[in-house]
């Protein structure tokens, strides 16, 4: 059974800028899962024009209806996040507010459109804050209806006011590692079980 995977980073920094803590969790993620013979996509969120709003499609120059197909694509979302002022960055909340719309998208049995589909989350920072990000992500992801595996999150945090990111790192910690191989582990395993049984519906 082949699985396919989208990678969203939310990083604030537009490709061509200086490096990203979060696409490099999100590489060692995709690594991971290449494993078990996942092909991930990675998309920079910042380099899209998102508009605002709680619908599919808010209309000319929205560059969102095109990313939900690729949502929709997917067997596995990956969502990575900066930690800003504790909480997930601003472009992180305006893709949860734009899948929003999912609640109203069923089929005729009822489903959301994103049912059967396995969201995780990594996180970077240099402040705590990763439980708290982890926990916003997962309420709005499972809200939108993705369901969400066993210890499915990856994160790093840095020294509070340090000088120090992820990107910069010359090795990854064990524990870095370790969280990655179980995310990735867990989400492939839980992905191929729901893609051969669809959760029921009405009827």
């Amino acid at each position: 059974m082949t699985l396919k995977a989208l990678a969203f980073n939310a990083t604030l920094k537009r490709t061509g800028n200086e490096p990203s803590s979060t696409d490099r969790m999100l590489g060692l993620i995709a690594a991971e899962m290449k494993k078990a013979g996942v092909e991930t996509e990675t998309i920079r969120l910042a380099d899209h024009n998102i508009l605002p709003g709680v619908t599919s499609d808010e209309g000319r120059g929205d560059d969102w209806p095109a990313l939900r197909k690729k949502v929709l694509a997917a067997d596995i979302l990956i969502f990575g996040t900066p930690i800003w002022m504790g909480q997930p960055d601003s472009i992180s909340k305006r893709v949860l507010e734009r899948m929003d719309a999912f609640l109203e998208e069923t089929d005729d049995q009822g489903r959301m459109v994103s049912y059967g589909k396995v969201a995780a989350v990594a996180v970077v920072g240099n402040e705590d804050g990763a439980h708290h990000v982890s926990a916003e992500l997962y309420q709005a992801l499972n809200d939108v209806g993705f369901t969400i595996p066993a210890n499915a999150v990856a994160y790093w945090v840095g020294e509070a006011m340090g000088s120090t990111n992820f990107v910069d790192l010359k090795e990854i910690p064990k524990k870095v590692t370790t969280a990655v191989a179980m995310l990735a582990r867990n989400t492939v395993h839980l992905a191929s079980l729901l893609k051969a049984s669809q959760y029921p519906g009405e009827k």
